[in-house]
């Protein structure tokens, strides 16, 4: 199973979603260039380079990937804020990305707040499939 991961900019209700990966999504698997961005454009290249360069991503233009509607059900979520790239898993308190995870994270409280993708899905796991995935890029 991946570790996936969806990317903002902004963070609360009203954030931009950029894209999703569904391998990979942990902030080890995630590279530098994206995670320690210091410029918004510069982070929304990043994103968009780097979900160009896999076949397990989506861009936003691409529909929402996962049957779950927010990114409180996303291992990781990566959001450009505040003049630097943070870090929530399964909605967990906001850390720095470029800094070490904390421990626990999927233990505390979920505090991070996210858009509501409901009008932006466009899985069809199809009958019987339990398991959302992305479609390989051709």
């Amino acid at each position: 199973m991946g570790t996936r991961a969806d990317f903002y900019l902004g963070r609360g209700p009203y954030a931009e979603w950029l894209g999703s990966i569904a391998w990979d999504g942990d902030p080890l698997g995630v590279p530098r260039w994206v995670t320690h961005a210091t410029d918004p454009d510069v982070y929304r290249d990043a994103v968009i380079n780097l979900i160009g360069q896999r076949r397990d991503a989506v861009l936003a233009s691409e529909g929402w990937p996962w049957k779950w509607g927010d990114s409180q059900g996303t291992n990781y979520a990566y959001a450009f804020d505040e003049g630097r790239v943070w870090a929530s898993c399964y909605g967990s308190s906001w850390w720095r990305a470029s800094d070490p995870e904390p421990e626990h994270t999927t233990l505390v409280k979920k505090e991070a707040i996210f858009p509501d993708m409901a009008l932006a899905k466009k899985v069809d796991p199809g009958p019987g499939r339990q398991h959302v995935y992305i479609v390989p890029k051709e």
